[in-house]
């Protein structure tokens, strides 16, 4: 798994350096620069830019990767590519021309409850199409194994561009139709160096000859962009309930604690970008020992990385929000908790969905975006309305933890394999020791302090229980590497 965890781990650094800048720049540079108001704009600008993408990109940036490696020619595979790249550009083309002929009825529609938003609607498409297409160049690099500049580009250049002009901003060097603009030009910077970068990895003759696998493509993108669209209502539907049931205070409280949470998952989006393509591969190689390695390794390295993770996190969490002085939004710290383990189980499950999204199974996905998205509204009306944005908590977590079920009963029915081997129990039971172990101790001191005392225990004792347990031979090699003393198995 070498490829993997040397990928995985630049993938990482790129993902954590991004998540701390999106936090720098929402956190501090937006309130204090912009406001809320003009910070909301822009925010809501690219959500909505999020939602239109898909609708652009169709779901083939995913249908790459799953026939890429089941194409043996190279004109073949060069045909898949272009029929890639074509099939977008004449879906953005249509949006384009509805924008054009009714774009007074559509800026009114999505100004209905900010005017502002319908001045500014050009960027909508404009980002919405840069990210189809970098989104389609970007997998391109993917199948090669080439990951680690494509990431660093999708993760890291982002919350780089957003930091940099609002430092500009704040100068009055730009004004807001300046920095819109500036964040297009962005956008388009962005997607020009990964599609120099993948021509260069790869350059296919361009064709308009349909693939082979033409009719089974355009099937497959058809229902992944289905169940983008059900997915894409799961990932604000609760937000949306909260701010109609409770009050819009609670819906900043609530989103602040599910991103803390999310930081459970960074470990798994840096490495299902390597492991993805090799999941393919296996499956069209029909490799079923390859693929239950690739499964097995996955789940173990995730549990492990995302468990340590869950503790550093639930465990400093009063005396991080002490620290950056968020006393108000110390009502949604069970959510943090709640939320957390549903993520923590997910990347427990390691490369289990690349297996579902991969295989001839793939409609399955459909079904369970569809399914989730009617449980996730049923449990929120109810459970907000009797335990508040903890209720909220709970509907997301159990809307993971069922659905997860089923997809292990799923891959372990079709496949006859299952992400868990005999590490699984004693990483679960390390997370569970140490965090009630830990939480039970309170110290009264400087917040700051405490965090790096405390983080240092955990990140040592973790380590070491897991080094002396054998639970992975990634950490008994990177000790190893730092340690020469260290034996290696």
């Amino acid at each position: 798994m070498g490829i993997i965890a040397k990928q995985s781990f630049y993938n990482s650094i790129s993902i954590a350096l991004a998540f701390i800048i999106g936090a720098f720049n929402t956190v501090y540079l937006y309130p204090t620069h912009m406001g809320s108001s003009l910070q909301g704009l822009v925010v809501a600008l690219l959500a909505l830019s999020n939602l239109v993408q898909p609708f652009i990109s169709f779901g083939v940036q995913h249908a790459v990767i799953k026939f890429y490696s089941s194409t043996k020619s190279k004109a073949e595979k060069d045909k898949l590519l272009s029929f890639s790249l074509i099939l977008p550009i004449l879906v953005f083309t249509a949006i384009l021309l509805t924008t054009y002929l009714f774009y007074e009825q559509i800026t009114e529609f999505i100004a209905s409850e900010n005017k502002q938003i319908g001045k500014y609607a050009y960027l909508i498409i404009a980002v919405a199409f840069s990210t189809a297409l970098f989104e389609l160049f970007y997998n391109w690099l993917r199948i090669q194994l080439f990951s680690v500049f494509g990431n660093f580009l999708k993760e890291f250049f982002p919350r780089v561009l957003i930091f940099t002009l609002l430092l500009v901003y704040s100068s009055g060097s730009l004004d807001l139709d300046g920095f819109i603009m500036a964040l297009i030009i962005g956008y388009y910077i962005r997607l020009f160096l990964v599609i120099v970068y993948s021509l260069v990895k790869y350059t296919p003759k361009f064709s308009f000859s349909l693939p082979l696998q033409f009719k089974s493509m355009l099937r497959y993108s058809i229902l992944i962009f289905m169940s983008g669209t059900a997915a894409s209502l799961i990932l604000d539907i609760d937000k949306s309930m909260i701010s109609k049931i409770l009050t819009v205070e609670n819906v900043a409280y609530y989103s602040v604690a599910v991103f803390i949470a999310a930081v459970i998952e960074f470990p798994g989006r840096a490495m299902f970008q390597i492991v993805s393509p090799l999941v393919a591969k296996a499956i069209n190689e029909k490799d079923n020992g390859k693929l239950s390695n690739l499964l097995r390794k996955s789940s173990n390295n995730l549990l492990l990385v995302s468990g340590l993770l869950f503790l550093l996190i639930n465990l400093n969490l009063d005396d991080f929000y002490e620290w950056i002085n968020l006393d108000d939004y110390k009502v949604a710290l069970e959510v943090v908790l709640i939320v957390s383990v549903g993520k923590l189980f997910t990347m427990s499950m390691g490369c289990l969905n690349n297996i579902i999204t991969n295989s001839q199974y793939y409609y399955y996905v459909f079904w369970f975006s569809t399914l989730s998205a009617v449980l996730a509204v049923v449990l929120n009306l109810y459970l907000i309305r009797w335990y508040g944005i903890i209720g909220a908590a709970y509907a997301t977590l159990f809307v993971i933890v069922f659905i997860n079920l089923l997809k292990i009963i799923l891959v372990q029915y079709r496949f006859k394999i299952n992400p868990y081997g005999r590490e699984t129990l004693p990483t679960i039971s390390i997370v569970v020791l140490l965090y009630f172990l830990i939480s039970s101790i309170s110290i009264d001191y400087d917040p700051f302090t405490v965090m790096i005392f405390r983080s240092t225990f955990i990140g040592i004792t973790f380590i070491l229980l897991a080094y002396l347990l054998k639970l992975t031979d990634d950490i008994q090699q990177f000790l190893a590497k730092i340690f020469p003393f260290v034996k290696r198995d």
